[in-house]
């Protein structure tokens, strides 16, 4: 590799006694590159020319998202959440204004299900996502959840649950009946071979095991099943069997990760213009891979993040090689749960999170997080205690399933996951609780491992100084997400061209992602950036800075004029 790569540290004038003034020096000093490559950073002062005091700018072409800008005027840089939200959209939150109070509320990113409801109701709820951030200045993204080829239930005769009571008689049966003919107690299973390959004294597990069943008897296509443990059925809820202790796999093991339903849904969700496609039930890598080269093929030049869910134990098999080919991962708890033991789930979590941040992939805590606030006004002790965990390890997302979906009280539930957000994020800061993790190098060229290392430094840099924010203008959004697998202890505000970018941007950890169009002149972009954000009150004078872009690989630590 030939040429000459310049990497700067700029210090404008900085009136305090950590920042004494250095006189500057021009010009600016080119460092060539010897071979092999060896990057020398040259420290050059020069401060940035503003427009005058007292002209006024108009502040356009600079799109956030609403909540965070008022959040931002409100509370200041440091009181900024850094764990995304992610809420599923259902029957309890599907209208316009439902929505409109989830994304008031703090939700970063629109989850639906294909397991449930018609592609006609989802394309509804996607375009009303998409009215709200056009209409009312949000920048929710959309995430589509495959359905998988996993054993569930069917709908309960189009009520939204039905309690289980220890001992009733259930059936469960791979017939299908008009909703007004299903007889009393009576579940209709998605899978042909159900019947075939369950035992008697086998154990049904309905949703990880928040309902239990023994298989008593077996007619037919029928499965006559006792509940020994008592719980809330609801529609569609996933099925898992186990025999003398062990989880009975091959039910299933011939069984497409994708289905042909499945691949209807993607091509929804392609013409639709999601942001995020979940696949459910990730056996290996080449699934992923085969995935992404379908939506290549069919949308060239598409920004769709595909997130790889983690809750079987093929998925725990071949953990690595899925996460690296990945754009994020989602660990389902409640899925895997039902296929490991309970007390192996919080080590396997605590291994994705910190493999996801080693490998810069983001990554979402799901299932059972306030589950007893689907039917209750407050979480208990034990979900917070765990919401509090998940913030604490820094995933870079929490995500609400039925509690949004269909629970009695979505918004409260919002709240909680945000309030305790925000509380442990403080208690890190307060204790001065800096991630020192030795990340691995994820780069694939030398140039790129360059910008790699340029964001460690920036972060650090950050950290040291305390620093008010860090800007960084990205065309492709991988320096943000370098910036962010750092966790640093201040917010990210990441610039990028395209609302697409902008949009993917928000399931990453301390990203606040603007939509601006920006050139290759960086002075020029700060000189219009400064102006744009003082003009809405989201920066003042004074503010340090500290600067990266992936236009001009350089650094700069920067106080507002």
């Amino acid at each position: 590799m030939s040429g000459s790569f310049r990497c700067s540290i700029s210090l404008s004038p900085l009136h305090s006694n950590e920042f004494p003034r250095i006189p500057v020096t021009k010009p600016r000093i080119h460092v060539p590159v010897p071979k092999p490559m060896t990057v020398a950073l040259s420290k050059v002062v020069s401060p940035l020319r503003v427009a005058a005091p007292g002209v006024m700018i108009e502040a356009a072409g600079l799109e956030v998202d609403r909540v965070t800008e008022a959040e931002l005027k409100e509370n200041g840089f440091r009181s900024t959440r850094k764990t995304k939200i992610v809420c599923t959209i259902g029957p309890r939150t599907c209208e316009f204004e439902e929505i409109e109070a989830l994304a008031v509320g703090g939700m970063n990113v629109a989850r639906v299900n294909m397991c449930h409801g018609t592609r006609e109701w989802h394309r509804d709820v996607i375009r009303r996502v998409r009215q709200l951030n056009e209409e009312k200045g949000f920048a929710v993204a959309v995430m589509m959840d495959t359905e998988g080829s996993e054993i569930h239930m069917d709908d309960l005769n189009d009520v939204e649950s039905t309690k289980a009571e220890d001992g009733q008689i259930w059936t469960f049966t791979v017939r299908a009946f008009d909703q007004p003919s299903r007889p009393e107690r009576t579940i209709t299973v998605n899978y042909d071979g159900f019947a075939e390959d369950v035992k008697v004294g086998d154990e049904l597990l309905v949703d990880g095991g928040m309902v239990t069943f023994v298989v008593i008897e077996k007619i037919g296509p029928d499965v006559i099943c006792r509940c020994t443990d008592p719980g809330l059925l609801l529609p569609r809820a996933n099925l898992t069997f186990w025999r003398n202790g062990s989880l009975v796999r091959e039910r299933n093991a011939m069984l497409p990760t994708i289905s042909s339903k499945d691949w209807l849904d993607i091509d929804f969700g392609i013409e639709e213009g999601v942001d995020f496609i979940a696949v459910s039930f990730v056996k290996s890598a080449e699934v992923i891979k085969t995935l992404k080269s379908y939506i290549i093929d069919r949308s060239p030049g598409s920004q769709i993040g595909i997130i790889a869910k983690i809750e079987s134990i093929d998925s725990l098999k071949n953990l690595e090689e899925i996460i690296q080919v990945s754009d994020g991962t989602m660990v389902a708890r409640g899925d895997l749960g039902a296929q490991i033991p309970l007390e192996q789930v919080p080590l396997v979590q605590h291994e994705v999170i910190q493999l996801c941040r080693q490998l810069n992939k983001p990554v979402i805590v799901a299932s059972q997080l306030l589950e007893s606030m689907i039917e209750y006004p407050i979480p208990t002790r034990a979900e917070v205690a765990d919401v509090s965990e998940a913030v604490g390890q820094q995933a870079d997302a929490l995500m609400l399933s039925s509690e949004s979906a269909m629970g009695q009280y979505p918004e409260k539930a919002l709240a909680v996951l945000r309030c305790v957000s925000l509380r442990i994020e403080k208690c890190r800061r307060e204790e001065k609780h800096w991630d020192v993790t030795d990340l691995r190098i994820v780069s694939s060229s030398k140039l790129d491992e360059i910008s790699e290392e340029i964001c460690n430094t920036t972060s650090r840099m950050a950290n040291k100084l305390k620093a008010d924010a860090i800007f960084v203008y990205t065309k492709t959004g991988q320096t943000a997400s370098l910036l962010s697998r750092n966790r640093p202890d201040c917010p990210i505000f990441a610039f990028a061209p395209s609302t697409s970018i902008q949009r993917c941007l928000n399931l990453k950890w301390g990203l606040i992602p603007f939509r601006l169009d920006f050139s290759d002149d960086m002075e020029s972009n700060l000189n219009r950036t400064f102006s744009l954000l003082k003009a809405r009150a989201m920066i003042k004078s004074g503010d340090l800075i500290i600067v990266v872009s992936d236009v001009m690989q350089s650094i700069q630590a920067i106080k507002v004029p």
